[in-house]
């Protein structure tokens, strides 16, 4: 698939931030792009995946922990992007293919 160059950069503004994820999806209301659609669900599980664990780390107080989180977290985040960027679409590793499903929805 090589995608348009506006459909490149809604997917890639997707994973800046999760405001940036919000404004992608705007940007994919009309016409819809499914190179768009695919990473901004890519995105966006990766933000609240992000936020959902970092609640529950906020209980441990132990540094390695925590940055295990982190380096998860930042694996996932530039994988996702990097694939945006060359045009591919590819799920990120271990839960990609659940963001596909839960938000579906997202088009």
């Amino acid at each position: 698939m090589n995608p348009s160059g506006q459909a490149k950069t809604t997917a890639i503004v997707s994973y800046i931030t999760i405001i940036g994820t919000i404004i992608a999806y705007f940007m994919n209301l009309d016409p819809k792009d499914p190179f768009a659609s695919f990473h901004i669900r890519q995105a966006f599980g990766i933000h609240i995946t992000f936020y959902l664990i970092g609640a529950l780390m906020g209980l441990f107080d132990e540094g390695f922990i925590v940055g295990a989180f982190y380096v998860f977290f930042i694996v996932l985040w530039g994988y996702g992007l990097v694939m945006a960027i060359k045009g591919e679409m590819r799920e990120v590793p271990i839960i990609g293919p659940l963001f596909q499903k839960w938000f579906s929805t997202i088009s």
